[in-house]
């Protein structure tokens, strides 16, 4: 029996134009594809033909199982995940997943996550050294995360927020931005992107203080800035100390 292959990939933000190459050509030459429900309607017009293996948004380890089973039939399961499969995704389940088939090869494909992709809607936030938080507190201690976010204000980093509000957790941002502002001044630039890549995209640029009473959601990404981060008219930029940024302030 043919082997079976699966691959693991990121789509990027949602747009076709925003995945990699890599990503097309393991989603054409896949069998099936397997993906929550949301991610796999954003693909379904360009890939229709294929076999879809859907579950709801907490059904990650089942996905991979199902995928893997597929797989093992001598299949080529593609496994998509947003952004990157990598950052909050899984690649991470799926390698481990693989040391049960061994009739079954595996190849991780890179994608444009949010925060690169978000990054770019509000301009240049994180041309000096930075940190990605999620404050979804379904698999992390939400001790542990306030805990990151503290460290991350010390250390001066720009910081990306994924996942900063849902339905079940509502005021997660606001008492983010609290324990930020215990460190970070409350003009420090920041800024939210929304929808990133898909209908009703959208950036806002604001202090810290502003964001702290602002609407985010799931589909929002949002970027603390560093102490040298400004506005640069409708952009947000982080300097990264050139001769030439010096000599504008």
């Amino acid at each position: 029996m043919k082997k079976g292959k699966v691959y693991i990939v990121g789509i990027g933000p949602g747009r076709a134009e925003d995945m990699t190459f890599r990503a097309e050509n393991a989603l054409k030459e896949s069998d099936a594809i397997a993906g929550y429900m949301v991610y796999c309607d954003l693909v379904r017009t360009r890939y229709g033909e294929k076999e879809y293996i859907e579950t709801p948004m907490t059904g990650e380890e089942r996905r991979v199982d199902l995928a893997f089973k597929k797989a093992s039939e001598g299949k080529t399961v593609s496994i998509i995940c947003s952004g990157d499969p990598g950052v909050y995704g899984l690649a991470g389940l799926a390698c481990s997943a693989a040391a049960e088939y061994e009739d079954v090869d595996i190849e991780v494909i890179p994608g444009v996550s949010a925060a690169l992709s978000g990054a770019a809607l509000l301009g240049a936030p994180l041309i000096h050294d930075f940190c990605l938080i999620s404050l979804s507190d379904r698999l992390t201690p939400i001790d542990l995360i306030e805990k990151r976010l503290n460290l991350a204000a010390e250390a001066d980093m720009v910081i990306v927020i994924y996942n900063p509000e849902s339905r079940s957790r509502s005021g997660y941002l606001k008492r983010a931005c609290e324990i930020l502002l215990e460190t970070i001044d409350g003009d420090r630039i920041c800024g939210i992107s929304r929808n990133i890549g898909r209908e009703g995209e959208a950036y806002e640029i604001m202090t810290l203080s502003e964001l702290k009473d602002a609407k985010a959601d799931m589909f929002s990404t949002v970027f603390i800035g560093n102490s040298s981060t400004v506005k640069v008219k409708k952009r947000m930029v982080t300097l990264r100390g050139y001769r030439s940024e010096k000599d504008r302030q």
